[in-house]
C-alpha cells in the first residue's frame, strides 16, 4: 500500500437508482410519488422544489427538505457511507440527497437557523463541490 493510499479519504458513495425517478420523469405529481415511495430522497427533493416554485412558506420547504435529508442519510448508510466522504453530483441517483441538503440549507437560512445553514452548506460542499456550485453557488 502506498503512502497516497493511506492518505486517501473514503471512497465516493454512489446511491442506487431511485425508484421514484421514472414516475417523476413521467410527470407524476411529487406528492403522489411521496405517498407511494416515502423513502425516496428524489421524491422529497422534487416535492420541496415544487414548494419553492409555488412560493410556499419557508417552513414548508424546510419540512419537506428535512424529511428528504433524513431519508437520504438512511439510504447513504445502507450503501456504505460512513458519515463523510464524497457523494458525487455527477452520479445522478445522488442528486435527490444533494438537492434536499441544499434546499434544507437555504430554508434553514430563511427561517433564521444560522447554525443549520452553516452545517448543511458545509456538508454539501464537502459531499460534492459541484453540487454546492450548482445549487448554492
Amino acid at each position: 500500500m502506498s503512502h497516497q493510499d493511506l492518505m486517501a479519504g473514503p471512497p465516493p458513495t454512489h446511491l442506487p437508482e431511485d425508484p421514484a425517478a421514472e414516475a417523476l420523469a413521467g410527470g407524476e405529481a411529487p406528492a403522489t410519488v411521496v405517498r407511494r415511495l416515502p423513502a425516496s430522497p428524489l421524491a422529497w427533493a422534487t416535492l420541496a422544489e415544487a414548494a419553492v416554485a409555488a412560493d410556499a412558506d419557508d417552513v414548508t420547504v424546510y419540512a419537506y427538505s428535512r424529511v428528504g435529508y433524513h431519508r437520504s442519510l438512511d439510504l447513504l448508510r445502507r450503501n456504505g457511507w460512513k458519515g463523510n466522504g464524497p457523494v458525487p453530483w455527477e452520479h445522478e441517483p445522488n442528486r435527490g440527497f444533494l438537492i434536499c441538503l441544499a434546499l434544507l440549507a437555504k430554508a434553514a437560512r430563511a427561517i433564521g437557523e444560522t447554525e443549520e445553514w452553516e452545517r448543511c452548506s458545509s456538508f454539501l460542499r464537502d459531499s460534492s463541490p459541484t453540487a454546492y456550485d450548482e445549487l448554492l453557488g
